[in-house]
């Protein structure tokens, strides 16, 4: 049984990954190695349990001891001391995964399960780094964390079933809907459908058959997506997008898979989407999308 979970990367997947944890009612610490970071970390947890209250899904009290359950650290050794389970978040960059987990295999008890939550690399990538590839697997969130229900659970050919049972019910304990996916591929389940619906949206607007804006509205109005694809990449952040494709390209080496050259332009430009206030569209700094 998990109590005590550590959270790796502080950034907006670390961070709201942390808060389920500790909303679930485990004592949650998230580790990054910049002060700033878990500083501006903590001040926007605090907002976001702030306007739950204000919108009924917490009451005061719940919020309070919630966010009371939460250590910020920038020590790895520290916060794995005592770690049950670990779901690292940090930059989807390989050479500072392994890093992590090779200190994370030194810094937590033998029995920790370490997993990732890349949306990229299979765990296999890490779990080489480790005395322990039985016990890392993939445990992936999607973007917003606190909002989206769906977890993929991805073994490789090394992880326990001991390990995917533990990280599907911690999966169920933090009110998501774990989807087991039992053989690495790149993008795994619900990026690579995503994946065929984006790349569809490139190719139409960059043809002139339709702006973004339209595609959007039809993705929303005939499909019932909550958001359009452009709407969707600017929220998960271009760069993100950008470095799965590339990501993705150097596992396969198919020139079909490196990123659509208008994506390329937009992450040469710095146009992240909203967390940089532009991408397809303009953001103010609240991060609304301006007319």
């Amino acid at each position: 049984m998990q109590n005590n979970i550590l959270i790796v990367g502080s950034g907006a997947m670390g961070s709201q990954i942390g808060m389920l944890g500790a909303l679930a009612g485990y004592r949650t610490t998230i580790q990054d190695i910049s002060e700033p970071s878990l500083a501006a970390a903590r001040d926007q947890l605090a907002t976001r349990m702030d306007h739950f209250v204000a919108k009924g899904r917490l009451d005061r009290a719940e919020a309070d001891t919630a966010l009371a359950r939460l250590n910020f650290t920038t020590s790895l050794e520290e916060g794995a001391a005592d770690a049950d389970f670990v779901i690292e978040a940090a930059t989807e960059k390989l050479d500072v995964k392994r890093a992590i987990f090779t200190a994370l295999d030194k810094a937590a008890p033998a029995n920790t399960v370490l997993a990732t939550n890349s949306s990229t690399y299979g765990s296999s990538k890490v779990a080489s780094a480790t005395g322990r590839p039985d016990k890392v697997c993939n445990m992936h969130f999607f973007n917003p964390a606190l909002v989206m229900k769906c977890v993929e659970v991805v073994r490789h050919d090394q992880t326990s079933q001991e390990t995917v049972d533990s990280t599907m019910e911690l999966a169920r304990a933090l009110g998501k809907s774990p989807v087991l996916i039992n053989h690495e591929i790149p993008g795994f389940v619900a990026n690579r459908l995503m994946g065929a619906i984006r790349d569809e949206a490139l190719h139409l607007v960059t043809a002139g058959i339709a702006s973004h804006e339209d595609i959007d509205t039809a993705a929303k109005t005939a499909l019932g997506h909550p958001m359009g694809p452009f709407e969707l990449m600017d929220l998960v952040g271009l760069d993100v997008s950008y470095l799965i494709r590339m990501a993705t390209y150097e596992e396969t080496g198919r020139p079909e898979d490196l990123p659509h050259p208008a994506l390329k332009a937009l992450y040469e430009q710095g146009r992240y989407g909203k967390k940089t206030g532009h991408g397809w569209y303009e953001y103010d700094q609240s991060g609304t999308k301006l007319p």
